[in-house]
């Protein structure tokens, strides 16, 4: 497990980039999202273009913080599932990232 920061650092509804290193030593671009009480993580990588999907580092909402958006084409992900609800990549989704909350901190398994 590699911790990546207290649950209340993130706000409800909020985002987080993060970089992590994976077993095999290669890095990997991680988001963590909170909306509801709830936190999800993704791959922070747009499955239309492949490239990053903040706009600044670590947003990833739209400015109703309502979805993550595709800051280069504005594709819209259901914050929840990850699928693609607007854009090129309609039906597409991103990447689940497995997270685990333990003593008030964000982990994420490394694969």
């Amino acid at each position: 497990m590699t911790p990546l920061c207290p649950v209340e650092s993130i706000e409800d509804p909020g985002s987080a980039g993060f970089v992590i290193e994976t077993t095999d030593g290669r890095k990997r671009a991680i988001m963590v999202v909170q909306a509801n009480g709830h936190l999800r993580g993704y791959v922070n990588h747009c499955p239309h273009r492949g490239h990053p999907l903040d706009f600044t580092p670590g947003r990833f909402l739209d400015m109703t913080r309502t979805f993550v958006l595709c800051a280069s084409h504005g594709a819209l992900f259901s914050v929840e599932t990850g699928r693609c609800l607007a854009g090129p990549c309609l039906g597409d989704g991103l990447d689940p990232v497995a997270l685990v909350v333990a003593g008030g901190m964000i982990m994420v398994e490394t694969t």
